[in-house]
């Protein structure tokens, strides 16, 4: 079948009148920016355009939810980064109601104006992209949405936690009670790498550096503190492998989990 033909199918498996029918493909054709390729066939067509066949077909029949399964696993990067944007183009202009699977955050934050966090089949944590970024519920979720680190030590009274023999203020979250287990959870680009003993009364753990890996516009970092902490640099700050360095940040970007 065509493209035209692919993007009217459902349409016409509904008996809609064929004028009917054919003004609304026109219009998906028009909206999915297909309509130069409508009397083509899909194997002629490029990833994004296949993805976009594809998902002017499935909004056709006016569906009251539409189910996307991980719908571009299989484009490069480049081109997901611009289905991203089509198909929440296209969300908003037709209104219907979508549930999006993937396994990629970038997608699920981009797109979604809520987000259910599955872990194992379990639901660990409802909210929209803000929630479940800055105010992470559990680790699973802190460790998946974003780049996080999840620091595991005891609260030792209010909001002061020992990791690694040493004592941490944390500025919001929960906290676990005198002498309990919990975590602590920073995001690696608040953290900040220092040679030196400046810390500016921010929480401070001396450690070493293991590794790190120039990607550009920044250098990733794994440090030794007793437990590693990822780290996120600019690509200015050039700290070798078995370097001793100081990991620093703030108590109100840190958050409390309980274990």
């Amino acid at each position: 079948m065509t493209v035209r033909e692919n993007v009217g199918y459902g349409l016409k498996m509904q008996s809609m009148p064929a004028a009917q029918r054919q003004a609304r493909t026109e219009a998906l054709l028009s909206a999915t920016r297909l309509a130069e390729q409508a009397g083509r066939y899909p194997g002629e067509l490029s990833g994004g355009q296949q993805q976009r066949v594809a998902l002017a077909r499935a909004l056709a029949p006016n569906p009251g939810i539409l189910l996307l399964d991980e719908p571009l696993s299989n484009l490069d990067a480049n081109l997901r980064g611009e289905m991203r944007f089509e198909i929440r183009r296209l969300h908003d202009e037709y209104r219907n109601t979508s549930i999006y699977v993937t396994h990629d955050q970038v997608e699920a934050m981009t797109m979604a104006d809520r987000i259910v966090v599955m872990n194992g089949g379990r639901i660990e944590q409802i909210g929209t992209p803000e929630d479940v970024y800055d105010r992470p519920g559990s680790r699973f979720v802190a460790r998946f949405i974003g780049a996080s680190n999840v620091l595991d030590g005891t609260n030792l009274e209010s909001n002061r936690v020992e990791v690694a023999g040493h004592v941490l203020s944390v500025g919001q979250g929960d906290f676990a009670g005198p002498g309990k287990p919990m975590s602590v959870c920073v995001k690696t680009h608040d953290v900040e790498l220092v040679a030196d003993a400046r810390t500016d009364g921010n929480n401070m753990l001396p450690g070493i550096v293991r590794s790190q890996a120039y990607l550009g516009s920044h250098r990733d970092y794994i440090v030794d503190v007793g437990q590693e902490v990822l780290i996120a640099a600019p690509a200015s700050i050039n700290i070798q492998p078995g370097a001793k360095v100081k990991v620093c940040f703030r108590a109100e970007r840190c958050r409390g989990i309980v274990r």
